[in-house]
């Protein structure tokens, strides 16, 4: 190994200075001692491993930190050598790399879900911390996906699934187009050998059938350009054989019918060039509609810009074109780490930077708002999704959305207080529903109101990671919030029932419970107690020092008031659907908080086995909360009943919120079922009574369950 390293270094030098090549050295042979006696399942000693993944970072021009840390990235991991031995060998910033590597590896990925999770939140936290963590990681997992043969099969696929899910998108979001492309292709071989050999080889007799037209449209190109004056560079390369096998499942097409195979890669001085370029190749071969995009005016997220279009090739064949400038095209290959590869003033690396910072921070602010880990990760595939669409606010600013992005996508896009406050949108003019998707080009205005707030059923259709962890976010905080104010008047009535009041608690007595719980705060002890995670009874008993009220002392309890405006804290039981009016009781549901429901539902008569969870409830006779209710009719076949039906449910005041019917065939009559908004069960009686003058209604019901 020790020639194969002094070659490497000698390579290097190209562009370290010599202290840095002396530092290198030290660090490889600290890594050799550390892994002496140790081989990788190839058979090799392990320490050729570091010193692939640091030739991987020199190929970017990677600092001497980064390829230090990458020659000792395994030592903590794998030997018994500590953060503190590297920091006094090589510094801190090493140390802190070395550290955030280590840190991704320690749970096992064939653990559960939960673990897979939580290892990714921790290279989340380390990548965003320092962007060559995640560098060194990715040419850590190249190395590893180049010497998978070594494994078992069943190793190898799971390998590959997570690098097809997690590490090859990681790599397309930060722009490092060659190690992305590279760790698709490995992990097809792995995933899907039998494919991968099948397509290698159709791809391999395509080259040979097509050479000769692949060579003569470069020909025609190169002339073509040419003679309009545009110096330019033009190659022809096959598309990758992921991205192939991409195309044929996403389109369900045979290899035969894939024939944008080949494609062409013109680059050229500057921007203007690649306009010029553009109008020439588009009058030399017919452009195809709707496959051209300006990727120089909308950049993707992650900085990529390429001018793209299709094009009527010769004999019929479709010709795919990139043009794009030496600038662009390094981007293009290296991404972020084009910041070491090209020490450049150019405004487009800082541009480049500046997203790649803005992005790391959203997935902090997601991750920091997520409930747990598996939810993070879900957000964090959701964000990393390749497609987009580009919009723009009604100032002329432009966003990038994932493909299939709504108008509320948008809305979060722009400002989190914008997407809680939203209520109606205008796209190109037009009020739409909030739920449209959006498309490349659309002017998007949202139209906002003070005291709305998030509607859970927006989770069902937003397709940005963003949208979706500030709505959970919101939920789950109003839900805390409600939960603390439910939880603040069930233990008052506690303790009320002991002779005590809520507000003669002493503060010593409060922190000597949310210490011995282990919470920060009272407000979590009246959330869990909103929640049903505490009983009330047990926390009003605790909190009262010794010698105050016995149980011969202890009233009968009063009824908590049911307003009907408690929020998520206070649910109304769907199996009985009740309405002010209807005697209630309620249930202590852990996790969910109180759930009302009729005396004589089922599912009271269960619970009563478990006294604890059941509490005494009143309906306030002030509210004004609507509440659902349904009810069945049966009605005679004739022409209009349903319209008759309907006009007398709004005439009593009522919104119909859904209407189903059922009828068999060639029968006199029908039964409709129709969930009605109603103020409480004289509201409902008024209505019933309505229905009954109508002559074609036969029966009429209060349906529960």
């Amino acid at each position: 190994m020790q020639t194969a390293a002094a070659a490497l270094f000698k390579d290097w030098s190209g562009y370290l200075k010599p202290e840095d090549i002396s530092q290198l050295e030290s660090a490889f042979h600290f890594s050799e001692q550390a892994h002496e006696g140790q081989f990788r399942q190839s058979g090799e000693p392990y320490v050729s491993h570091p010193l692939a993944v640091a030739n991987i970072l020199a190929q970017w021009h990677l600092d001497t930190q980064a390829l230090t840390a990458a020659l000792l990235h395994d030592v903590m991991e794998d030997t018994s050598v500590t953060k503190t031995e590297i920091s006094k060998s090589f510094g801190k910033p090493v140390a802190d790399l070395v550290d955030g590597v280590s840190k991704l590896d320690k749970i096992e990925f064939e653990t559960h879900e939960e673990a897979q999770a939580e290892n990714f939140r921790k290279m989340l936290l380390a990548m965003a911390r320092d962007v060559r963590v995640i560098l060194i990681k990715l040419a850590d997992r190249l190395h590893n996906m180049r010497t998978l043969d070594a494994f078992e099969p069943e190793k190898r696929r799971r390998i590959a699934r997570e690098t097809l899910d997690i590490y090859a998108p990681i790599a397309n979001r930060l722009g490092l187009n060659s190690i992305y492309h590279e760790l698709e292709d490995l992990s097809l071989i792995h995933l899907y050998p039998d494919r991968h050999r099948v397509l290698a080889k159709a791809v391999k007799a395509a080259r040979g059938n097509r050479r000769e037209v692949v060579g003569k449209v470069l020909d025609t190109i190169k002339r073509k350009l040419k003679g309009a004056g545009v110096e330019a560079q033009v190659h022809g390369r096959e598309k990758h054989l992921y991205s192939i096998y991409r195309k044929m499942r996403e389109k369900h097409l045979s290899f035969a019918q894939v024939e944008d195979v080949f494609a062409f890669r013109v680059v050229v001085r500057d921007v203007p060039a690649c306009y010029v370029a553009l109008g020439t190749l588009h009058s030399l071969y017919k452009p195809i509609p709707g496959r051209f995009e300006d990727y120089i005016a909308i950049p993707k997220a992650n900085g990529y810009q390429s001018l793209h279009t299709t094009l009527f090739g010769p004999f019929g064949t479709p010709i795919e074109v990139q043009i794009r400038t030496e600038e662009m095209h390094k981007i293009a290959e290296a991404g972020v780490a084009s910041h070491w590869l090209y020490k450049s003033s150019d405004t487009t690396l800082s541009e480049l930077q500046k997203k790649t910072h803005q992005w790391l921070q959203s997935l902090l602010e997601m991750q920091s708002q997520s409930g747990d880990s598996v939810e993070f990760l879900e957000h964090l595939k959701v964000d990393l999704f390749p497609d987009e669409v580009y919009v723009f606010t009604p100032k002329g600013r432009i966003l990038a959305l994932p493909r299939g992005a709504t108008a509320v996508d948008f809305a979060y896009a722009v400002h989190t207080d914008i997407g809680n406050r939203c209520v109606a949108v205008k796209i190109n003019q037009e009020l739409m529903p909030l739920r449209s998707e959006l498309r490349n080009g659309d002017r998007v205005e949202i139209i906002t109101a003070a005291h709305a707030k998030p509607n859970p059923l927006w989770l069902n259709f937003v397709a940005s990671g963003k949208a979706r962890s500030r709505i959970r976010h919101f939920l789950k905080t109003m839900h805390f919030e409600e939960s603390v104010q439910l939880g603040e008047r069930l233990l008052n009535q506690s303790l009320t029932a002991l002779g005590s009041a809520l507000a003669e608690i002493k503060e010593a007595h409060w922190d000597k419970f949310t210490r011995d719980a282990g919470v920060r705060s009272r407000q979590e002890i009246l959330a869990d107690i909103g929640l049903g995670k505490r009983l009330a009874a047990v926390v009003a008993r605790r909190l009262l020092p010794a010698g105050e009220p016995g149980p011969s002392e202890v009233t009968a309890p009063g009824s908590v008031i049911i307003r009907g405006s408690e929020g998520m804290a206070v649910q109304f039981a769907r199996c009985c659907q009740p309405i002010p009016g209807d005697p209630i009781i309620g249930i202590i549901s852990k996790g969910q908080g109180m759930v009302i429901h009729t005396h004589d539902c089922p599912v009271v008569v269960k619970a009563r086995h478990d006294p604890d969870r059941i509490l005494d409830v009143a309906w306030d006779p002030e509210t004004k909360k609507l509440f659902e209710v349904s009810i069945k009719t049966v009605v005679a076949n004739q022409r209009g009943v349903l319209a008759k039906v309907a006009a007398e449910i709004a005439g009593a005041g009522s919104n119909i919120q859904n209407v189903a019917m059922d009828r068999e065939d060639g029968g006199d009559y029908t039964d409709m079922f129709f969930t009605l908004q109603v103020s409480n069960r004289l509201h409902l009686a008024q209505i019933m009574r309505g229905l009954r003058r109508i002559p074609e209604v036969i029966r009429l019901t209060r349906v529960k369950g």
